[in-house]
């Protein structure tokens, strides 16, 4: 019976077998995309409302094609309605993008009838999301680090330290530059001893002054064969380095 509408197909006047068979056609390979994504991505941040509007973008987008058709006035129409809705929602991740624009892409194509279209464009992008998953652009992982320390203010030491992050770093760069001064600090330090009566005012002692500092701030990534323990052990090498900080954090991917 599919088989005759589908043959009969009236693009200005569907018939109400074509639609559901073109609705749940759109369901299936977009729930197809969503557990793909489900699948393929490491990180933690998967909302659920996002892996919903996966599935439901697709059913969307086919009946949208399927009330246009082949009617220009309704394809324009439709635009004028569509462009009274304003869409807030901001995408940060550009794999998320893909991914919705894919489901998108799958309900048009089942909305036009193009089920072979639909079928192997959803199987070939979920193969290459798995592909990509196992390869080494997968890199969900991978963390920025900020490396920020402080060493004497003298010629070399810039070259010394870009040495030594460059065998524990797989790329780095440099941030940030700036130069510190040390003032001499007077502390008075009064005893209280009952022996010493004639020091009744206590000892004062004065800070010695410590050299002109420079601190330097770089963003690196480790290589794999490196860890956070084995740099910072060659960074503490370095003579007269004051102050080591290294944080690593979760970067945003946005575009």
């Amino acid at each position: 019976m599919f088989d005759i509408e589908l043959q009969n197909y009236n693009p200005d006047t569907p018939s109400f077998y074509v639609i559901l068979v073109t609705a749940i056609f759109a369901f299936v390979l977009s729930s197809v995309i969503a557990i793909t994504y489900e699948l393929t991505t490491k990180s933690i941040y998967k909302r659920a409302h996002f892996m919903q509007a996966l599935v439901m973008i697709s059913i969307v987008a086919a009946t949208v094609m399927q009330a246009i058709g082949d009617s220009l006035s309704r394809g324009l129409g439709m635009l004028g309605a569509l462009s009274i809705i304003r869409f807030r929602t901001v995408l940060d991740d550009p794999r998320n993008i893909t991914f919705m624009f894919a489901s998108l892409a799958s309900g048009i194509a089942c909305g036009v009838l193009g089920y072979s279209i639909a079928l192997t464009g959803t199987l070939v992008f979920c193969l290459a999301a798995i592909i990509l998953r196992f390869s080494p652009m997968s890199n969900s992982n991978e963390l920025i680090g900020s490396l920020r320390l402080q060493v004497p203010k003298e010629e070399g030491y810039q070259k010394i330290l870009e040495d030594k992050i460059s065998r524990h770093c797989k790329n780095f760069e440099m941030e940030r530059i700036r130069f510190l001064n040390r003032r001499k600090n007077a502390i008075l330090a009064i005893t209280e001893d009952e022996d010493l009566d004639d020091d009744p005012h206590g000892n004062v002692e004065e800070e010695i002054a410590r050299e002109n500092l420079q601190e330097f701030t770089y963003l690196i990534r480790l290589n794999k064969r490196s860890t956070i323990m084995a740099l910072t052990s060659s960074l503490q090498e370095i003579d007269g380095l004051e102050r080591l900080r290294i944080n690593f954090t979760k970067q945003p991917t946005k575009l």
